[in-house]
């Protein structure tokens, strides 16, 4: 009995973690999905390998990082006027706390990338220095901060830059556990290309 509980459980805290939610994902959906992990991976890297390059490497590097995170905000905008658009959403197949958990994980990832692509517009420009969008230079629109503040800014950036790669991490560990140990449907959903069960 004890087993079978926290079987349950078990499969329940995955299905969280997941973002299970039970709905099926269309096509812009599984783009987007796809789109905005793949800048956040790309964007974490350079974040990461920036200061081992040369400084004319890193000067490129840090340039890209810009114009990606400018790409990203334009894919999380678009994601989330998706995902709120009618039509483009499927009704829960259950409803409960296991739903409304599911959905808090999804919120929280997007509350943590806008936060975090407000902070690296804000990092840029109170630092008195102009975004760039792949040459297109983009001024500040406020007076510079102080050092540091400009400084703790940049210090709450790399926070949650490290805070979206441990959920996210957490979020594809668990679609894999659902699809190699319980074989469900959480992880084929979101994949391009593939027919899913119903």
């Amino acid at each position: 009995m004890q087993r079978d509980q926290f079987s349950n459980a078990s499969t329940v805290a995955t299905r969280i973690a997941a973002g299970d939610d039970r709905t099926t994902y269309d096509r812009i959906s599984i783009v987007l999905h796809w789109t905005t992990a793949t800048l956040v991976v790309v964007q974490f890297l350079l974040a990461q390998i920036w200061s081992l390059t040369p400084r004319p490497t890193r000067h490129l590097m840090i340039v890209t990082h810009m114009s990606l995170g400018i790409v990203l905000t334009a894919v999380l905008i678009a994601r989330i006027g998706w995902r709120l658009s009618p039509g483009h959403r499927a009704p829960p197949g259950e409803v409960g706390w296991i739903e409304h958990a599911a959905r808090t994980v999804h919120y929280l990832l997007y509350v943590l990338l806008a936060s975090e692509a407000v902070l690296g517009f804000v990092l840029r420009w109170s630092g008195n220095e102009s975004m760039s969008f792949f040459g297109l230079q983009l001024a500040p629109p406020f007076p510079p901060f102080r050092k540091a503040t400009n400084h703790s800014v940049g210090e709450a950036h790399d926070f949650i830059a490290w805070t979206i790669i441990v959920f996210s991490g957490c979020h594809a560990a668990a679609a894999l556990f659902h699809h190699f140990f319980l074989r469900d449907n959480v992880l084929m959903r979101m994949l391009p290309g593939i027919k899913r069960r119903q």
